[in-house]
Parts: structure tokens; sequence; C-alpha cells
């Protein structure tokens, strides 16, 4: 199959297409390297370094000819779409309007999303359900649902099918350590700096963490099942932020203390998704332990911090 991925040299982009390409497909990497880096585009696919919201998205998509996009490009730092939500709007939106327009004109049948958990805003129960009542609490939670929007009404207007995965906290090789959200990326290359990380709150709060491979596979799942569908993808466990630490002192054999910070206003104290559609209408579960995807975590950033 002939696939386009949008944000494709970026953290979760960059492992969907490896899987991609090691499966036998060939792949297109649209990315304007904002955020995503170079040394993770994958050598076998072709590359155009162009945002998404340039009119010269649809000639690429022309030249590309995909019959299915993976739509992952986006502006994902919370704290950006609160101080910028324009620019938050006009890549998360515009954008996928641009792509979507891209599609209709040049006959791809099906167009995988890139949604997340930050659409629910605060929990009404737990775990997490795809019919939990959709309240986001900041512009990027916004942005991300309203192109759900968009993409039932392009595809009852165009006939663009389109399967939508909400992603909980994503973790694993290449998350910038430096990013919105990355928080065993900060702790990791923290600890193995021998810096203490900071906890904010009492460290009790408890998110989803899911690992990067696993939400690869979940990408390619979802290529060839389930049109018009809403999934939660994730391991449907809470861990606490204390438990997490501890977990990585573990795996890096460190005895480093965290620091205490007072909690952070607006963070969600509790919040972990069911991942029981994607698990019986996707064929898809979740693979990797805790354990284990923090240890090959860890192993990357130790390479990285080697190599200087």
């Amino acid at each position: 199959m002939r696939v386009l991925v949008t944000g494709g040299a970026g953290f979760i982009g960059s492992h969907i297409v490896d899987l991609l390409v090691e499966t036998g497909h060939q792949v297109g990497v649209v990315d304007n390297l904002s955020t995503g880096h170079f040394e993770n585009i994958n050598p076998r696919v072709n590359f155009y370094k162009l945002d998404i919201c340039d009119r010269a998205l649809r000639e690429t998509v022309a030249r590309e000819k995909p019959e299915a996009v993976i739509h992952l490009a986006a502006q994902a730092d919370v704290q950006c779409s609160i101080n910028n939500p324009l620019a938050d709007a006009s890549n998360n939106i515009l954008g996928a309007i641009n792509l979507l327009q891209a599609c209709v004109g040049h006959g791809v049948g099906k167009i995988v999303y890139a949604s997340t958990a930050a659409v629910y805003g605060n929990p009404s129960y737990l775990p997490l359900d795809e019919g939990h009542p959709v309240g986001p609490q900041n512009p990027y939670g916004i942005s991300k649902y309203t192109v759900e929007h968009y993409l039932r009404v392009y595809k009852e207007i165009s006939g663009v099918n389109y399967t939508v995965l909400r992603f909980a906290n994503v973790y694993g090789a290449r998350q910038d350590s430096a990013g919105e959200g990355g928080v065993v990326a900060i702790f990791a290359d923290k600890i193995l700096r021998g810096e203490r990380p900071h906890i904010f709150g009492s460290g009790e709060q408890t998110r989803d963490f899911v690992y990067v491979k696993d939400v690869a596979s979940a990408g390619m799942a979802a290529l060839h099942r389930r049109d018009g569908g809403v999934f939660n993808i994730s391991t449907g466990e809470g861990v606490s932020v204390n438990r997490l630490f501890q977990k990585l002192l573990e795996v890096t054999g460190s005895r480093l203390e965290p620091v205490y910070k007072p909690p952070r206003p607006g963070d969600i104290t509790h919040s972990y998704l069911a991942n029981r559609s994607a698990c019986t209408t996707l064929d898809w579960r979740p693979r990797y332990s805790l354990a284990d995807g923090l240890r090959e975590t860890v192993a990357f950033y130790r390479r990285r911090l080697v190599a200087g």
C-alpha cells in the first residue's frame, strides 16, 4: 500500500513510518522539522520538508498518490496552545483541512487521524471510554477534537474514510526530553545525568502510559479496519507519577530523590483510558509492559547521552 505520513520525522510518526517500511509499504513523509528531526527519517521513504498548511501539500499528495494517509503532524504543546491559540488552531485545524482538501482532490481512500485523550477533559468516571462526554480544557484539546468533526463531515460529503485514534500518554525512544507531556523522557534524561527530576503535586496523580511501538502497531491496524470509528489507544491502567519514577530508578539503578513542587494549575488528578474497543474491533492490544517499555526507553537515552 502507498501511505503518506504527516509528521513522519517526529516521535510517534517516525516509529509508524519504520513499521510501515518494515512491512513492505511504500511510504512518503511530510514534516516541516519544527519538532521532528531529520535523523528520525527512514532512509527508504520519500521525504518532503513541508508544512501541512502550505498549498504545495496538494502537489505532494498528487505526486505520491497515496492510498491512505496517517495524519500526525500537529502543534502538540498544551502550554503553547494556551499562550498562542491562533497558532495552535492554524496548525491543527487549518492544516488538517488543507490535508483533507488534498486527499479529496487526489483520491485518497483512508485517513488515520492521531487525536488525544485531551479531548475528554476532567473525567466523570474511570476508565474513560469512547462514550465519555467530551470537554477539552485547553485549546489543544479543542483543536484536535474539532478535526474529528471535520473528518466525519468530509466522509459524508466526499466519501473519504477515516479512523480516529485517541492516544493516551505515549512514551519511548525519540521523544523530546524538553517537550510538553514527555514526563518519561524528562525523568529518564535527568536521572541519567544525575539530576533530580521535579514532581508537581503529591505524585499520586495517575496517567495511562502507552509505549510508542504499541501506538505504531495501532496505526497500522487502523489502516485496514473500522472506517468511521473512534478508538482509545492505551494500556487501560493508571500509573502514578511516583510509581513511574520508582520504576525508572529500578531500570537505571539510580538512588536519586525527586524534588516535589506545588501542583500545576489545571492539572487533572487521575486519567486512564479504556481500550476494549480497540482490542476487539481493531484486533490490537498493547504488547509492552511498563517495565519493558521503560528499559528500551532508558537504553535509547543512555546511548544518546554517551554519543553526546
